[in-house]
């Protein structure tokens, strides 16, 4: 009997593909924003989710989803109010998820072994009504993450340059965090919480080896999710493995496999820009004037237009966002 005959495996392959494409589309947002282990703290706030939800006789996956959400606002509120640093506030979500979800499912009567299906993922556990949810979900978060993709970038890249142009970044940062949190508890029942952050840095880091600039990034990291992720569920099939372990393991092989290519694309780039006396062929303009003194970013001429620098990225003004280039 081959794979595709055996519905539950149909059901795995879906929801995996789902899981594998949204993951990485809200993963190029935050590793641009230098928060990779912010998918381990919302993880660790979904399983407080799924403790609520033992205790209460609710669907883990709806309570999940509503918690996560909740954690993740709060988190932001707090870094945007400055009343808690971004890792203080990530320890907060590690310790008091973890501690909380622990603690619902005993009083549930329910051991770590109820945990585990959704700490390290049940693809061939998914029913019909999970799927839907996996479905409806992805199409809200991958319309979000393509659609507005020039004003993510833009918030992510450089917030303070944003804001001088007029985006509301309070609310973009808002959208990231929800979209990773409602991510993250969907995929509980793909990849699972322990695992679901690896999906979304792993592919963007990879995709990094492989190409330069934004949207080349954001389509070719959704691809590599899409490929791991069928190629996982496959692999565990035929292996009798965990699912979401061997999607991860596997995406961890393609970026190791793909360090030496992102060492020949360095070499060309910067065989393909002359210098001269250790200096870029660029002629140097004022540094951006919308930022304090402390803020300001170099800028450079590139062309017609002015490219400024940022983490080592070039980011020119396009409308009321800009483009890396």
């Amino acid at each position: 009997m081959g794979m595709l005959a055996l519905d539950f495996m149909v059901r795995a392959l879906i929801a995996g593909a789902l899981t594998g494409v949204m993951a990485p589309a809200v993963g190029t947002y935050i590793v641009q924003r230098r928060l990779s282990l912010l998918g381990d703290g919302l993880g660790h706030v979904a399983i407080a989710g799924v403790g609520l939800a033992l205790l209460t006789g609710r669907a883990p996956v709806t309570v999940a989803v509503v918690i996560t959400v909740i954690g993740a606002v709060a988190i932001e509120w707090l870094r945007q109010t400055g009343r808690a640093s971004g890792d203080v506030g990530l320890a907060i979500l590690f310790y008091g998820g973890l501690a909380s979800g622990v603690l619902m499912a005993g009083l549930a009567g329910q051991g770590a072994g109820t945990l585990s299906q959704y700490l390290f993922g049940s693809l061939t556990s998914i029913n019909n009504v999970d799927l839907v949810v996996v479905a409806a979900m992805a199409v809200v978060v991958l319309i979000t993450a393509i659609g507005l993709s020039p004003q993510l970038f833009a918030v992510c890249a450089d917030e303070d340059y944003a804001r001088a142009q007029g985006l509301p970044t309070r609310a973009l940062n808002l959208i990231i965090v929800v979209m990773a949190a409602i991510t993250v508890a969907i995929s509980m029942r793909t990849v699972g919480l322990l695992l679901v952050s690896a999906l979304m840095v792993v592919p963007v880091a990879t995709s990094q080896n492989l190409v330069l600039g934004f949207r080349r990034g954001l389509a070719t990291a959704m691809g590599l999710g899409l490929a791991l992720a069928v190629g996982g569920v496959v692999a565990s099939y035929y292996l009798d493995t965990a699912s979401g372990a061997t999607i991860v393991v596997l995406a961890v092989l393609v970026f190791g496999a793909t360090l030496p290519v992102n060492s020949l694309l360095e070499r060309r780039q910067r065989a393909s820009r002359p210098e001269t006396d250790d200096e870029p062929l660029f002629e140097r303009a004022e540094p951006h004037e919308d930022l304090s003194d402390a803020q300001r970013h170099p800028a450079v001429l590139h062309g017609d237009h002015v490219d400024y620098l940022h983490d080592g990225h070039r980011h020119a003004p396009h409308g009321d966002h800009f483009d890396e280039h």
